[in-house]
């Protein structure tokens, strides 16, 4: 995928600098990183998003993600930690590379929340859509 940007860091075809690398993964700091610390952590393949994700290449960016994690605690001391995946357009996804940000949070940071303060749902929607998660899950083997 020579036109994928997340493509030509992982083959080292870029300038960007990896934080971290081994035979399956890659981290990097985005372009514009939201706080001091903020790294992407990339599978080398190129999957897509994580509907695409296999069970491998899972496993090695989990434990990808988990040792970048260490490391961000260890180096810089967080309050926090967010840990963020959007797979999607309608999910604010603008690289169509799978990739899993690393956040590290402060009590007095400018971050501000990342989920709506009061989501107001129509009665029986969350009931609803959890039993067709539970049907799909019994299809998908």
């Amino acid at each position: 995928m020579d036109e994928c940007p997340f493509c030509l860091i992982a083959a080292g075809r870029s300038e960007t600098e990896p934080v971290y690398a081994d035979d399956h993964t890659v981290s990097f700091v985005p372009l514009r990183p939201a706080a001091p610390g903020h790294l992407l952590v990339i599978p080398r393949t190129h999957v897509a998003d994580l509907w695409d994700l296999d069970g491998e290449t899972s496993h090695h960016l989990t434990d990808s993600v988990l040792r970048v994690a260490h490391a961000v605690r260890r180096a810089l001391r967080p309050d926090g930690l967010n840990v963020i995946n959007s797979s999607g357009r309608a999910a604010s996804q603008t690289v169509f590379h799978l990739h899993v940000h690393l956040v590290p949070r402060w009590e007095d940071d400018d971050f501000g929340d990342i989920w709506p303060r009061s989501p107001d749902h129509p009665a029986g929607t969350i009931a609803h859509a959890a039993e067709r998660v539970r049907a799909a899950l019994r299809s998908i083997t």
